[in-house]
């Protein structure tokens, strides 16, 4: 949620701060703007809207400077409009900042300061820190802003350029990311490692109430008190092209035609070429693992819906129990788990609010703590005794697609060791299960190859106003995932449903027009699938079966029928979710929908 990015050096930072602002668009936001030093004096430009509304503000009111800090802003306190926008400044002027995040006490603070005369002009928490900076400055802009740093509650990422220290960047943050790094003479930060891989590689991820200043020349670091300390950089290995869209309409479709990929580099982290687990690769060892008696998995949206997936696995092929939660209930709820459980989290980002508040909570109870995450040196992975890294590489558009894909992998690969350790299966079971699942990235690109069939469907079906998955098992946990992806990009009503709930109320919801997808990857529940897809086909439902395989008992309960390649059960969702994120993608296309910035939505979710 929001973007910050900032700049000094010795080129004009306008351009950058552009180039970064686009970079960070993905993360969601309804307004942008920069705060520049002129040579004379901080000069700001802001507009509601997308970058190119700013874009064309600075065409018709140029800007330039060797510093600067700009922001898109994603709104939580006081609507989208031009005086709501980033950056803020005091009454004085005195410095101009950009926030992410949420000021807890935000009116608190700013009736002192209307006592003591400040004058505010927006609706925001952040001008609240503005002025609260404006008011304690006494010419010192780190002894400022380490007071009132003290002073806030809540979650914040500060970027402040003071017009005493033009030259000069404070940066700071609370529950919030940000990244820091060091060129060719210049400096640069941000609230995401793409808006920096075109000048550095090396970074820093500053930490809860630590200050980065940053000058062309080096950054310094602080603790909260204001005491210089020292810090370890980062090295980033991202390929920056692939943070860019290439000739791909959208990066969504990039991104989906990156997972056969993105499953070999993945899967290739925790298999050796014979098959064989990198067993210490995983955080247990046989000991440990077959002492576990269940394993807890906390996550938010889609990582949730990758761990559904994750305890069918675990439970399937290892005999143990998973208990799966959403954080957002985890972290308010009656805790059961005990202290030295295994307890695992799941974060594309790393640094999504609710996942982080579960993970302190269940360090604070003793858990074994374990996440599952595609950032190094995100706060999770920081935070964490054990980190399952993924290797989708950077992923822009705000519907996730091979981050799920990588997570469901190693989730599965954890299952495997697990069985393993625990003596569920066998080593040779283990490595003939791999070996199929190595062939699983050319079945993906049989899939993409031929996704016109998927594209002339959504050609004949993007009016369609109810969209119901269905699916029993694993196929269930699957369909939760795919449901998301409609309603997320299409701004179509999609719901994903156990099948044999459908006749417990559900079915009630079906009427002429109605599409059903039935997901029926399962050869053992397949015969209960298709009592389900006759169900809702007699009562007017359009059915389309995705199956695993040919499988005849389809044909006369569906109107059409898409195909995986046929393999493994267990192996099948990994599959599967690609046709159902394609017919997302070309829903939404033919609907005229913002594919990869859906409306109201942002991709790492920074505040509850």
């Amino acid at each position: 949620m929001c973007g910050i990015v900032g700049y000094t050096g010795d080129k004009n930072c306008v351009p950058i701060l552009m180039n970064g602002l686009t970079s960070l668009a993905y993360r969601g936001y309804d307004s942008a703007g920069v705060a520049v030093w002129e040579g004379s004096e901080l000069t700001l430009r802001k507009a509601k809207g997308k970058i190119d509304q700013l874009q064309e503000l600075l065409e018709e009111s140029p800007v330039g400077g060797k510093s600067g800090i700009g922001h898109t802003r994603w709104a939580t306190h006081g609507e989208p409009s031009d005086i709501n926008a980033h950056p803020h400044t005091d009454t004085r002027k005195t410095l101009a900042i950009v926030h992410n995040g949420i000021i807890e006490n935000y009116l608190h603070i700013k009736s002192m300061l209307e006592k003591n005369g400040c004058v505010f002009l927006s609706q925001t928490d952040t001008e609240v820190v503005a002025q609260l900076l404006g008011y304690l400055y006494r010419g010192n802009p780190l002894s400022a802003l380490t007071q009132a740093v003290a002073m806030l509650e809540g979650s914040f990422a500060l970027a402040i350029l003071f017009a005493d220290d033009p030259a000069t960047i404070y940066c700071t943050c609370k529950d919030s990311p940000m990244v820091v790094g060091h060129g060719d003479g210049e400096s640069i930060v941000a609230s995401d490692i793409p808006a920096l891989l075109e000048y550095t590689r090396d970074v820093c991820f500053v930490q809860d109430r630590q200050i980065a200043v940053l000058r062309r020349e080096g950054i310094q670091y602080y603790d909260e008190f204001g005491v210089e300390i020292e810090k370890k950089t980062t090295h980033i290995d991202w390929d920056v092209e692939s943070a860019k869209k290439g000739n791909y309409e959208h990066f969504m479709m990039k991104e989906i035609c990156e997972e056969p990929d993105a499953f070999k580099k993945t899967f290739d982290q925790y298999v050796s070429k014979d098959f064989t687990l990198k067993s210490d690769h995983f955080p247990w060892d046989e000991a440990k693992a077959k002492r576990f008696e269940r394993i807890s998995i906390v996550s938010c949206g889609t990582a949730y819906h990758a761990g559904m997936l994750g305890k069918k696995f675990i439970e399937h092929m290892a005999n143990l129990r998973v208990d799966v939660d959403i954080a957002s209930e985890f972290r308010y709820g009656d805790t059961l788990i005990k202290s030295g459980e295994p307890f695992m989290v799941i974060s594309q980002s790393g640094e999504t609010a609710d996942t982080i508040a579960a993970l302190r909570r269940a360090k604070e109870l003793g858990c074994e703590t374990m996440a599952l995450c595609n950032v190094t040196g995100s706060t999770i992975s920081r935070e964490a005794e054990h980190v399952l890294y993924t290797y989708a590489g950077p992923e822009i558009a705000v519907a996730a697609t091979k981050s799920y894909l990588t997570q469901i992998i190693v989730l599965y690969l954890c299952a495997l060791d697990l069985a393993q350790k625990r003596g569920v299966m066998t080593q040779r079971q283990v490595s003939d299960r791999l070996e199929e699942m190595s062939r699983v990235p050319a079945s993906m690109q049989k899939i993409l190859d031929n996704k016109e069939q998927i594209q002339f469907f959504a050609s004949r079906s993007f009016a369609v106003k109810h969209v119901f998955f269905i699916g029993r098992g694993m196929d269930y946990a699957l369909a939760m995932e795919a449901a998301l992806k409609l309603k997320e990009i299409s701004y179509i009503h999609s719901e994903a449903y156990a099948a044999g709930e459908l006749k417990h109320g559900t079915i009630a919801l079906i009427e002429d027009g109605s599409l059903v997808v039935a997901l029926a990857t399962q050869p053992e529940l397949q015969a209960k699938v298709a009592s389900n897809m006759e169900e809702v086909r007699v009562r007017g439902a359009h059915v389309l079966a995705l199956t695993n395989g040919p499988w005849e008992g389809a044909k006369g309960h569906s109107h059409e029928q898409w195909e995986i390649e046929k393999m493994d059960e267990t192996l099948a969702p990994l599959c599967a979710i690609v046709p159902m994120q394609l017919l997302a993608y070309y829903l939404a296309v033919q609907k005229g929908c913002s594919v990869d910035q859906p409306r109201n939505l942002a991709k790492s979710v920074t505040v509850e």
